[in-house]
């Protein structure tokens, strides 16, 4: 490859070009224009490759073409033509977008005929563990989570503003906690903690479990009208899933009052 400005090509990839367009859109600019040959000797691509991506350029208009002695000879048009494009592009982007703006209605309407539609969600690592709690908190409505969790392995792999921030959105959407927790003094000790003048109503309500009781490391969370989140707090890796089906989250729920129905509250 000869390419003398390799940032140029970086910086056109950047801005939408492929990285062979960018090689090539490059190569004439250095050029001044070239037969399909010589940029194909030029940027190191294949002769064939060459010739798909001139074509895909010039349809786009930001090459032409024109015959000198039987042959193809390409060159750039006027650099404004890259922004042209791209407004091209902001401009079809924001009509898609419109378009899937109107049909969403329609789709959720037929989504909502089917009987008892389920999915299941695989996240891993930190980045996916917030990803759940972030789900938990983008339902638009009041509701009453319920959980079994071992907090003090949960807690301090959570940044504290994620944290902050988390139960600050609780309140807003008006979602009240109840939740079992091993006894030990780790769990009590790594609590969130909420805002001042928080109302009563939305400190979790807990009941202690015997910490020898609690088998697992990690978390189970029915929240919602429709989902389950169950965690995996273990030493070598973070993982989780996300099951959204209605009749599991009602089993769910009939399981987790049962056990609070058997228990008397402890502070």
């Amino acid at each position: 490859m000869k390419i003398k400005n390799e940032s140029l090509v970086k910086k056109l990839e950047k801005s939408g070009f492929t990285d062979k367009e960018a090689l090539v859109y490059v190569s004439l600019l250095e050029l001044g224009g070239a037969y399909p040959s010589k940029i194909a000797e030029y940027t190191g691509l294949k002769r064939a490759t060459t010739y798909f991506v001139l074509t895909a350029l010039s349809v786009r208009g930001l090459v032409n073409e024109i015959e000198k002695r039987n042959k193809l000879f390409y060159q750039i048009e006027k650099p404004e033509k890259i922004l042209r494009y791209a407004q091209n592009k902001v401009s079809e982007s924001e009509d898609s977008l419109d378009h899937t703006k109107a049909i969403i209605p329609e789709i959720s309407s037929l989504f909502s005929l089917l009987k008892n539609p389920s999915k299941v969600t695989y996240y891993e690592g930190l980045d996916g563990l917030l990803s759940m709690y972030e789900d938990m908190i983008s339902i638009k409505k009041p509701y009453e989570m319920l959980a079994f969790s071992k907090a003090s392995d949960l807690i301090p792999l959570v940044p504290d503003k994620f944290i902050k921030n988390y139960t600050k959105k609780k309140i807003e959407l008006g979602i009240t906690t109840r939740i079992f927790i091993p006894d030990t003094t780790e769990n009590r000790k790594h609590l969130p903690i909420y805002p001042q003048n928080t109302p009563e109503k939305f400190y979790p309500e807990i009941k202690y479990i015997a910490a020898e009781k609690f088998g697992f490391n990690g978390e189970i969370v029915i929240y919602g009208d429709s989902k389950i989140a169950i965690t995996n707090f273990g030493e070598n890796k973070l993982t989780g899933v996300i099951m959204e089906d209605k009749a599991l989250n009602e089993m769910m729920r009939v399981i987790f009052e049962l056990a609070w129905d058997s228990r008397s509250a402890k502070e």
